[in-house]
């Protein structure tokens, strides 16, 4: 598994190794021990989460109060741009992000840690999007900051259709009016 370092501390795009011939491919998509080799992260992974959306189809920002969930996310059909934004208030990086494009074709995954948001958008026509997390699923305590944040100004891609939100991240919040991390 190859890891690469990102502008946010903490914040991995890991390239798990492919072996391919004619046939197809294999490859091993998760192993707890070169994880925490690669990455010095040692996590334990208690949910698995898929989705499947299509092309304009924004998620996030989404991350939970309560019961932070870190998050290792891959694509395992079409693409998507990828964003981790850092929320913890006391951090250097506070409200910085990163952003990867991650596709059925590139295996690569993104490693996003607990006290940051996460959110992406689907740059093909479908993307089935799985993710595993080191927590479980808490409702009450899950925030969101609106994909459009002017202070946050993430870079995302144009694409050929209209963005489409759900309700919530239509209503999410501005970052400066935002619950984060202390």
């Amino acid at each position: 598994m190859q890891v690469e370092e990102t502008s946010l501390p903490g914040v991995f795009i890991l390239s798990p190794k492919v072996f391919g011939d004619a046939r197809g491919f294999f490859m091993e998509s998760f192993n707890q021990k070169a994880f925490e080799e690669a990455t010095g992260c040692k996590r334990e992974f208690v949910q698995d989460n898929h989705s499947r959306s299509r092309q304009g189809v924004l998620r996030g920002i989404h991350y939970q109060l309560e019961q932070p969930q870190g998050k290792l996310v891959r694509v395992t059909l079409g693409s998507v741009w990828d964003v981790a934004v850092d929320l913890r208030r006391h951090s250097a990086h506070f409200g910085q992000w990163v952003g990867v494009e991650l596709s059925a074709d590139n295996n690569r995954q993104l490693w996003v840690p607990e006290g940051f948001g996460h959110a992406f958008v689907v740059l093909s026509e479908t993307a089935d999007f799985l993710y595993k997390t080191t927590d479980y699923y808490h409702p009450e305590s899950e925030r969101c900051i609106r994909f459009d944040d002017p202070e946050l100004a993430i870079e995302w891609p144009t694409l050929p259709v209209e963005i489409a939100l759900s309700e919530k991240d239509q209503a999410g919040s501005q970052l400066p009016e935002a619950e984060v991390y202390e």
